[in-house]
C-alpha cells in the first residue's frame, strides 16, 4: 500500500523502493525487524511529530514518602560508592557516598519533562486564608468599581512575592534511568495528593498508525535497509554470477551512507525542534 498503516506495511513498501519483488533484496526478516526498530527510535528522539506534550497527573503515595525520606529497609540513603583513596601526604583515606532514593518511576513512554506543576503551599498563594483569595473576595461585591489595572497590577506584584518566596521545585530527569529526582521537602508532603507533570511522550505507531505513513519515517526506513542490503552483499564483491552480472554491495552501501546523511541533515534543518537559548 502507498500509504502503510502497519508495521508490516511499511516493511513492504520500503523493500518495493528498493526493487522488490522485481529484485532479491538480500536482507534478513530479523535484520529488517532490527532496523524499523532503530529508525522509530530516531524518529521518536528528534522528529518533532514523533513527541506529543502530555499533562500527567500523579498521585503520591505512602511508598514514595518514605523513599523519598530515606526511611527505606535500611532506615537512610542507599550507600552507592565505598571505596579508599592514597592521598600524598594524607595516607590512605576511606570514603563513602550516599543517595537518597528521592525519585518517581516515570513510564517508558515519557523522554522528557520539562516542569512539575507545582507543590504550592505558601500564605500567599494557597488556601482560601491566602492573600489572592481575600483579595478577590472583598473587592467581588464591588467588582464594578475596581480598576482592572490596578487589579492586575496588585496580582502581578503578588506573583512576584510568591516566585521569589517559594521558587519552582528542582527536578532532575534522564530518559535510560525512567526515574524523576524530587528535590523537594518530603517531609512536608501528604500521601494521596496529586502533582502534574509537564511532559514529552512518544507516539506509540501501534495506537496511531499514521506513524507509520510519515514521509521521513519512510525514506530513513529505506535507506537503512539499502545500506544493510549493501553491508551484507560486500563479501561477494568481484563474484561472477552466470550471465556476467558482478555484485557491488560496496556501491549500495556508499550510496546509501550519502542517503542517510542527507536524510540525517534535513531532519536537523526542517523537522527537529531547535534548542532553546539559556541566557545567564
Amino acid at each position: 500500500m502507498s500509504k502503510p498503516s502497519s508495521r508490516q506495511e511499511l516493511i513492504n513498501y520500503c523493500l518495493r523502493r528498493l526493487g522488490a519483488p522485481v529484485l532479491e533484496i538480500n536482507v534478513d526478516d530479523d535484520q529488517v525487524d532490527d532496523l524499523v526498530d532503530d529508525a522509530l527510535q530516531y524518529f521518536h528522539e528528534r522528529h518533532f511529530d514523533g513527541v506529543e506534550r502530555m499533562y500527567l497527573k500523579y498521585k503520591i503515595t505512602e511508598e514514595d514518602l518514605k523513599r523519598g525520606q530515606g526511611k527505606g529497609t535500611n532506615g537512610v540513603g542507599i550507600v552507592t560508592t565505598t571505596g579508599s583513596a592514597n592521598i600524598s601526604g594524607i595516607g590512605v583515606t576511606t570514603f563513602n557516598f550516599y543517595e537518597t532514593s528521592n525519585f518517581i518511576q516515570i513510564p517508558d513512554s515519557v523522554i522528557g519533562i520539562e516542569k512539575v506543576y507545582k507543590f504550592d503551599t505558601s500564605d500567599i498563594s494557597g488556601g482560601m486564608f491566602s492573600i489572592k483569595y481575600q483579595l478577590f473576595l472583598n473587592d467581588l461585591y464591588y467588582f464594578n468599581s475596581v480598576e482592572l489595572l490596578q487589579y492586575a497590577m496588585v496580582k502581578s506584584y503578588l506573583e512576584d512575592i510568591d516566585f521569589l518566596l517559594k521558587t519552582d521545585k528542582q527536578i532532575r530527569f534522564n530518559k535510560r534511568q525512567n526515574r524523576m529526582y524530587l528535590d523537594i521537602d518530603w517531609g512536608a508532603q501528604k500521601s494521596g495528593t496529586f502533582f502534574v507533570i509537564d511532559c514529552y511522550r512518544i507516539l506509540d505507531p501501534n495506537d496511531f498508525t499514521k506513524v507509520y505513513n510519515d514521509s521521513f519515517l519512510k525514506r530513513y526506513l529505506t535507506a537503512l535497509i539499502k545500506r544493510q542490503w549493501g553491508q551484507n552483499l560486500i563479501k561477494f564483491r568481484g563474484v561472477k554470477l552466470p550471465g556476467g552480472i558482478e555484485l557491488n554491495g560496496r556501491e549500495i552501501y556508499d550510496d546509501a551512507e550519502r542517503e542517510i546523511e542527507a536524510i540525517r541533515e534535513r531532519m536537523s534543518m526542517d523537522y527537529e525542534l531547535p534548542p532553546y537559548d539559556f541566557i545567564g
